[in-house]
């Protein structure tokens, strides 16, 4: 029982995690540029739900709409900004504007809410439900379900949406080649736009899903940010599953190394064991494993969408 809880602890983080990393690897395949500001946008997303949440007492699944229409339109905003004023420059500068922005973002989040970490309501009321009903059985989380579901059910709407409609060929046509794309009438500096739009409406549903069980602080933007850099240089540069299975894989050291004692009480024995399956050595064995696999697979497990990168 203890793994099956384990297991959907991850597959939920696994999922919030990879609507982190969709808005990242999207954005990064329309500009070719890197948005450092990406993690910012995750943590403004928590923000943004906090402050509905402080108008409208509602559960976080009837705020979770407007915070993605709130956060596609800081998405254009941002494009705006940090990318169209610099896109004939070298590409430096659109890697100083995006931190530059961040930045901004950050330092905002913390004037105006300050820094001490803040939950978000859950999608759903109610804590826990029990699955089987048996002394022992299986409890699990009702965020966690929840967790699950949305961000299963808001990648399967990317998914439709970029690979069976027109708007979403226009976009993936953009992504692969911008000047072929404008050479046969597709407005690429819209689609930009709007996949800065997207991409930054799937951070902000990803910063409400993660905030209620992790908290959300204005320096929480690194580490999402180190977090989709991470899943998208083990899964492929540029690859949209690559980035899903890497997301899955970062949640995977995150939550199931420091739970092995649980499931294997003789290793909570071990001289040691509350280092040795801790969050800092779970940390460390994913860095070791980014090394490797870039020494051994440096396009990635899932290879590279595109063979040169700014």
């Amino acid at each position: 029982m203890e793994f099956l809880q384990l297991l959907i602890n991850t597959a939920a983080l696994g999922a919030a995690y990879a609507l982190v990393a969709l808005g990242f690897v999207w954005v990064l395949n329309a500009t070719s540029a890197v948005n450092f500001a990406h993690g910012d946008l995750v943590m403004a997303g928590g923000f943004v739900a906090l402050a509905l949440a402080g108008m409208l007492p509602l559960p976080g699944i009837l705020l979770l709409p407007l915070v993605l229409v709130l956060m596609a339109g800081l998405g254009l905003v941002f494009s705006l900004l940090a990318f169209f004023p610099l896109k004939d420059r070298p590409p430096v500068s659109v890697f100083i504007s995006t931190i530059a922005l961040g930045i901004i973002v950050s330092n905002g989040a913390s004037a105006i809410f300050g820094a001490e970490p803040r939950a978000t309501p859950p999608l759903f009321a109610g804590g826990v439900v029990a699955l089987g009903g048996l002394p022992g059985g299986l409890i699990v989380s009702r965020q966690a379900i929840a967790v699950m579901l949305v961000a299963a059910l808001l990648i399967a709407v990317q998914y439709l949406l970029f690979a069976r409609t027109q708007f979403g060929r226009r976009l993936r046509a953009t992504a692969q080649d911008r000047d072929m794309a404008a050479a046969i009438g597709i407005p690429v500096d819209r689609m930009i736009a709007l996949t800065f739009a997207l991409a930054t409406a799937l951070a902000g549903a990803a910063g409400l899903l993660l905030s209620n069980s992790f908290f959300v602080s204005p320096t929480d933007g690194m580490n999402y940010m180190v977090k989709a850099y991470i899943a998208v240089t083990i899964g492929g540069w540029g690859s949209i599953a690559g980035a899903v299975a890497g997301a899955f894989l970062i949640a995977l050291f995150d939550v199931m190394l420091p739970g092995l004692p649980a499931l294997l009480p003789a290793l909570g024995a071990l001289p040691g064991a509350d280092w040795l399956f801790s969050q800092t050595v779970a940390t460390i064995l994913l860095y070791v494993l980014l090394l490797v696999i870039l020494v051994l697979r440096p396009q990635g497990l899932f290879g590279e969408a595109v063979q040169r990168r700014a």
